[in-house]
């Protein structure tokens, strides 16, 4: 396996599970309600433009995956759009990369 593709694993890996240690925590600490998290998601206007800002990544992210899938007809790279939205950018992105850059047959 080339080098940059285990540097994409190794990111999609670490895009998992180092945000789902803050998420778990938070759930912990304060219930698990999906709602209360959407709520402290926005409690500033810092926040607020975080959020939005992965929302757009996400969004422009699913946007190339479904183009490229139609072209390339990789239908595992599919895998990455529910990665994005349920675990989030920081795995999906790597995630496809990982899956965009194996080798043709």
């Amino acid at each position: 396996m080339a080098p940059v593709r285990l540097i994409y694993l190794g990111l999609a890996i670490w895009g998992a599970v180092h945000p789902m240690t803050y998420f778990i925590r938070w759930f912990n600490e304060n219930s698990y309600d999906i709602m209360a998290m959407v709520d402290a998601w926005h409690v500033n206007n810092a926040t607020s433009g975080l959020v939005w800002d992965l929302t757009i990544a996400a969004l422009a992210l699913t946007i190339w995956i479904v183009s490229e899938v139609a072209v390339r007809r990789n239908w595992l790279a599919l895998i990455a759009i529910p990665a994005t939205f349920c675990i989030g950018v920081s795995c999906g992105l790597p995630l496809y990369l990982f899956l965009r850059s194996r080798p043709v047959t």
